[in-house]
């Protein structure tokens, strides 16, 4: 049995098999439906239900409210439909754009950042034309069949001789994906990768001021934003906001004050939360640093990646506080494994 998935405004459809989420259907059927964590952690695949009935599967309680439940708002990456379903869904990608592929890649050098940052450059496959859009992330499919997901930070356009994606990742201790990559993963080796996934990139057509807001390696996509912004000749004013723990973990804080001094529309705002006797810069919460620098924050958009806790505390307060508009919110959060367990726990 199968079920016809109507989204608007776009008028598009799918269909989906029995008991299959809406988001697995609609990227199947290669349309670009908006979701972050695939498994109900995040939050950022939600829309709203305007006919039709779906059940959830397990999500977390913060990525949906009984409010928001109550008022017809669904997550698609959860949702499984019981009948025929109309869906509203803003921002869908065009028919075709992007298709997710699966490949193999070649690990073509290993670059320690911090000393819990790594950089992992992987080559892509000659044979294979693959696309995707800065702020967009990959999948690496692990022997047992997990997944562990990380965002690219080059933009399409700088993927070098060879064409090779850059990744940013950071070490979980007892981890079973970083361990290996911090302890027995060699160049050469062969992974296996699926993607491009997610929503997160800059919408172009835009004329907005943005806000840029990372935490740790969610500078990650911001870092493929800013060279695709420089690319494309983009001179929208836009600031980064960079939240790390200590000046340490500032690991390509030259790459950043390069970019800024190329770009006479870039501006950078480190902010540490725990740090050094002789940091004199900002300090707290970065999403706080952010509200202080601008309180009205109604005319702008704003890319927030990184910790589930500061995409979360930024989504919030900036709404609720700095009148930025909901649809004006772009977020990619970093849920770990260990997230989602306590999540499911």
């Amino acid at each position: 049995m199968t079920f016809r998935i109507t989204l608007q405004p776009s008028t598009r459809t799918f269909d989906v098999a029995a008991d299959e989420s809406i988001l697995n259907a609609a990227i199947r059927a290669g349309i670009g439906l908006p979701y972050g964590c695939k498994d109900g952690a995040c939050g950022s695949c939600k829309c709203k239900l305007l006919e039709g009935q779906v059940r959830h599967n397990t999500y977390a309680d913060k990525a949906l409210s009984t409010d928001e439940a109550a008022a017809g708002l669904i997550l698609s990456c959860v949702a499984v439909p019981q009948s025929d379903c109309v869906v509203e869904a803003r921002g869908v990608t065009a028919e075709g754009e992007f298709p997710v592929l699966k490949f193999p890649g070649r690990v073509l050098s290993l670059q320690r950042l911090a000393p819990d940052v790594m950089e992992v450059r992987v080559q892509l496959p000659a044979t294979q034309n693959f696309q995707f859009k800065a702020g967009q992330y990959v999948d690496f499919i692990l022997r047992d069949g997990s997944r562990r997901s990380y965002s690219m930070a080059n933009a399409p356009h700088n993927l070098g001789t060879p064409a090779a994606i850059e990744l940013h990742i950071r070490h979980m201790p007892g981890g079973k994906f970083t361990d290996q990559v911090f302890s027995t993963m060699k160049e050469k080796e062969i992974v296996r990768l699926e993607g491009p996934f997610g929503s997160f990139h800059l919408r172009e057509r835009s004329d907005k001021p943005i806000v840029l807001l990372g935490s740790g390696t969610g500078l990650a996509p911001l870092k493929a934003i800013i060279e695709r912004m420089q690319a494309q000749g983009i001179t929208r004013p836009a600031v980064l906001y960079w939240g790390c723990r200590t000046e340490a973990d500032l690991y390509l804080k030259d790459w950043v004050e390069q970019a800024v001094a190329q770009m006479p529309t870039l501006r950078y705002v480190p902010v540490l939360s725990e740090p050094g006797a002789d940091w004199a810069g900002r300090t707290g919460f970065v999403h706080q640093a952010v509200m202080a620098d601008v309180p009205d924050l109604s005319g702008h958009e704003v890319y927030a990646c990184g910790a589930p806790v500061m995409v979360e505390s930024a989504q919030r307060d900036f709404i609720a506080q700095c009148g930025l508009p909901a649809d004006a919110f772009f977020a990619d959060s970093f849920t770990s494994a260990a997230d989602r367990a306590a999540s499911a726990s």
